[in-house]
């Protein structure tokens, strides 16, 4: 069994290093060329549409949610334990030039961000009416063969929902409770089967009430400490700056006619780590957004890139207290390198704040893939067996807390990797419709 798992993660570490990298980078630019490079065309309008919105956008109307509120869950899942652990683990393997890399990829996925909520809401709205299923559950429907394309997505979501939406978040939250709070294992493990429970009870209006909550708690509180960080190391911050960047693309790595391999370590672990932090392209924002029954895709795209603006920025800051703080290269990785950054102004305390950060990274992703997984699991089996969905659900989320999941990250890769290749698959093939509206938008705007 160790034989087979250990081959299994080569081949990923393979696969889930270059070929996705340019597959990504790839579409990417040409979505970024076809679409006029919309994300910096439009990135004043993205923050007006967030933090101004209309009445449109506040408006439940035929979906479970507000395009607003689906907004904000999608950053909710997005800013999770994996801006926390996974930026400090980018910077432990792959050096402070992953930093750059988070920054530069990012730009890249916000018009990919754009395209599948786009085509998300495009399509639910041109849905016939009591149509439940959004996301790209619906829209690869369009695509040859794409009946099964959305159900191979559907299946593959769902198990990530259930790995990594559910007992990963889970066990990340046990682990840092019994660290800084020396609680059992079993106890975080029933308080976090029955919290998930009382979200599963509550359907989708408990999720979004949920959400609006721990949203701007989680979101608030990182970025008050990180600044307050980043003040008392002010006089690091400028040369932490241009380390990152001559890690991330040095002259001497490019003058030898292929990047070094410092550079490709810090674009890889960097690359990868934007597309699993943000997570444009995995088609999850999409799904949110498809269950807004708003008519007004192209706004709605447009709003969302906002979303991923803020946890490439969240990841970033991450990296610059690790790297401004001095103890980037302490030999500590995950959360541990993200506390000893926190501790260097907090004292003891660091642990407790990035422990309650922790925890309620965790919780907003859990509480935002219920949902997420519940869509997939009903594209696959229709509106019933909803208490065995919840069962599932409950179970992971309970044995994740207490086992050891490091074995699970493999199916979880798979699981990422798959959803990625069919969703931009599909936005490849879709793209002409994506940039005919945006083009009508744009001339709209200017008259």
């Amino acid at each position: 069994m160790n034989g087979l798992f250990s081959m299994l993660n080569n081949s990923l570490n393979v696969f889930m290093g270059w070929p996705i990298i340019a597959y990504v980078i790839a579409i990417g630019i040409i979505c970024t060329v076809t679409l006029s490079f919309m994300q910096f065309r439009f990135f004043a309008k993205a923050w007006q549409l967030t933090l101004m919105p209309s009445k449109s956008e506040k408006e439940v109307k035929n979906g479970d949610m507000s395009p607003l509120q689906a907004f904000i869950n999608t950053l909710n899942i997005s800013v999770g334990n994996g801006s926390l652990a996974g930026m400090a683990t980018a910077i432990y393997s792959g050096g402070p030039g992953a930093a750059l890399w988070i920054v530069l990829i990012s730009f890249l996925l916000m018009p990919i961000r754009y395209a599948e909520v786009y085509l998300s809401t495009y399509f639910s709205s041109h849905a016939p009416a009591g149509t439940k299923i959004g996301g790209p559950m619906l829209y690869l429907k369009v695509l040859k063969g794409g009946r099964y394309l959305s159900y191979m997505y559907a299946f593959f979501c769902m198990c990530f929902g259930f790995i990594a939406g559910a007992a990963m978040q889970a066990n990340s939250i046990s682990l840092s409770v019994q660290t800084t709070f020396d609680v059992p294992l079993i106890v975080s493990a029933i308080i976090l089967g029955l919290f998930v429970l009382y979200v599963n009870l509550g359907g989708a209006q408990r999720v979004v009430a949920l959400s609006e909550k721990i949203v701007p708690f989680k979101v608030g509180l990182f970025f008050i400490t990180a600044t307050a960080l980043l003040a008392y190391h002010y006089q690091a911050i400028i040369p932490a700056l241009q380390l990152i960047i001559a890690s991330g693309l040095s002259q001497t790595a490019f003058m030898g006619g292929i990047l070094g391999f410092s550079v490709q370590q810090a674009m890889r672990y960097g690359i990868i780590r934007s597309i699993n932090a943000t997570e444009s392209g995995l088609g999850t924002a999409a799904i949110l957004f498809g269950s807004t029954g708003s008519t007004h895709p192209v706004r709605d795209g447009i709003m969302s890139m906002a979303s991923t603006f803020v946890s490439m920025l969240v990841c970033f800051m991450v990296a610059l207290c690790i790297i401004a703080s001095g103890v980037w290269n302490s030999g500590l990785t995950s959360t541990a390198l993200t506390i000893a950054a926190y501790n260097t102004l907090f004292g003891s305390i660091g642990g407790w704040i990035v422990t309650v950060l922790s925890i309620s990274f965790g919780i907003g992703v859990i509480v935002s893939y219920t949902y997420i997984t519940k869509a997939a699991w009903d594209a696959l089996f229709g509106q019933g067996y909803t208490y065995l969905f919840m069962a599932c659900f409950i179970a992971c989320a309970f044995f994740g807390a207490q086992m050891d999941v490091t074995k699970l990250w493999s199916f979880v890769d798979i699981s990422n990797a798959t959803m990625l290749i069919i969703n931009l698959l599909g936005i490849m093939v879709l793209l002409p419709l994506i940039k005919r509206d945006l083009q009508a938008y744009t001339k709209e705007q200017q008259q």
